[in-house]
C-alpha cells in the first residue's frame, strides 16, 4: 500500500425524509417517542464526545482502560490479516488501541450516521495506519445486512467491533436481531468484540446519565433542536427539560424528554399537542450480567470466547465466535 493512502468513503446515509417521518409518527404515538439514532447529528456527536470526558461518565474510559490493557491478548484472539468492520465507529479513537496491537490487520471499514465526522476520522486513521486499508460508510449500521457487500480477506478473520456499550441502545430482542444481522455478514469462525456494560449500583447508573453540568440534557435537548432545524418546526426549549432514570425491574437507564408546560408545536407543518408532564421516549441504555449477555449471543449464533472486565466490575469487553 502506497504511503500516501487515504480512506475510501461511501455515503448512505439516510435520505432527511427518514428523519421527518420518524418524527411524525413518533410524536403521533400515544408514548411519544424519537428513535435515538436522530440524537447523532454534528452538534449532538460533538456533545456526546463531551459527554464521554465527564466524571460521572465512566463507560468510555473504563472500557478505554480494558481495551487498552488487554489490547495484546484480544490481538491475540482476532489473529493476523483480520478485516476490522466497526459499528458506531465516531472519531475511531478506541479502535486505535486495536490497530496498534493486531498483527498486520488487512482492512479496517468504519461505518457511522455521522457523515462529517466519519470522513474526518477516516481520514486520520489512513494517515496514521498508512498500509492499512480503509474505508468509511456512513449509514445506518443497525440493520447490518442492509450495508454494501465488502469483499472477504482470503487469509484473515473478519470481526466486528461493536464498542461503547452501544448494544445497550436496543432493547434485548432487538439486540438478538441486530446480533442475527451481524452473523449473517461473517463466516463461521470469524468474529464479534462487543462493549458492554454491567449491573451495578443504581446512584452510580443514574449519575452517569445525568451529570452535574447538564451536557447530557442538551444532547437529548438537541432533538428539538435538530428537529426545528431540519423540520420548520417551533419547538420552545426552554418549555422541556430532560429526566432519566434507571429502571431496575427492566434493567435500563430510561432518558425523556418532558413538557413542562401545556402546549402545541408545529413539526413539519403538523401540530402536535402536549399536556404539562407529558414526555418523549429518547433512548434506552440496557445493563447486563455477564452471563445475561452471553446467553443473548448464542441465541444469536454466536459462542462466548473471552471477556475482560474492569477491576470493579463496571464494564464488560467480550469476544465472541461466530458459530
Amino acid at each position: 500500500m502506497p504511503k500516501d493512502n487515504r480512506a475510501r468513503f461511501l455515503d448512505l446515509a439516510p435520505v432527511e425524509e427518514s428523519f421527518r417521518d420518524a418524527v411524525l409518527s413518533g410524536l403521533s404515538r400515544r408514548e411519544k417517542a424519537i428513535p435515538c439514532k436522530f440524537l447523532y447529528d454534528e452538534r449532538g456527536s460533538a456533545l456526546f464526545d463531551a459527554i464521554c470526558e465527564l466524571p460521572e461518565y465512566y463507560l468510555t474510559r473504563t472500557e478505554t482502560h480494558i481495551l487498552g490493557k488487554f489490547a495484546g491478548e484480544i490481538a491475540a484472539r482476532i489473529g493476523r490479516r483480520c478485516q476490522l468492520l466497526e459499528f458506531g465507529s465516531g472519531a475511531s479513537r478506541k479502535v486505535r488501541l486495536l490497530l496498534a496491537a493486531l498483527e498486520d490487520p488487512g482492512a479496517y471499514f468504519a461505518i457511522d450516521v455521522s457523515c462529517e465526522l466519519l470522513r474526518q476520522a477516516t481520514a486520520k486513521i489512513a494517515k496514521d495506519f498508512p498500509t492499512l486499508e480503509t474505508l468509511g460508510v456512513c449509514a445506518d449500521f443497525i440493520e447490518p445486512t442492509r450495508l454494501p457487500p465488502l469483499p472477504f480477506e482470503a487469509n484473515g478473520k473478519r470481526v466486528i467491533f461493536f464498542p461503547g456499550s452501544t448494544i445497550g441502545n436496543l432493547t434485548p430482542e432487538d439486540a438478538m436481531r441486530f446480533l442475527r444481522g451481524c452473523r449473517r455478514i461473517v463466516r463461521a469462525g470469524d468474529g464479534m468484540l462487543v462493549g458492554v456494560d454491567l449491573k451495578k449500583d443504581t446512584i452510580l447508573l443514574e449519575r452517569a446519565y445525568n451529570d452535574s453540568s447538564g451536557v447530557t440534557a442538551a444532547f437529548i435537548l438537541n432533538l428539538l433542536t435538530r428537529a426545528n432545524r431540519e423540520l420548520g418546526a417551533n419547538f420552545h426549549t426552554s418549555r422541556f427539560d430532560y429526566q432519566s432514570h434507571y429502571n431496575d425491574r427492566a434493567g435500563r437507564v430510561e432518558m425523556y424528554i418532558r413538557s413542562i408546560a401545556d402546549q402545541v408545536v408545529t413539526v413539519a407543518g403538523r401540530q402536535i399537542i402536549f399536556t404539562a408532564g407529558e414526555r418523549i421516549h429518547a433512548e434506552n441504555s440496557y445493563k447486563y450480567e455477564i452471563g445475561e449477555f452471553q446467553a443473548l449471543a448464542a441465541r444469536s449464533g454466536f459462542g462466548a470466547q473471552a471477556c475482560w472486565r474492569d477491576d470493579d466490575d463496571f464494564f464488560s469487553v467480550h469476544y465472541l465466535r461466530a458459530e
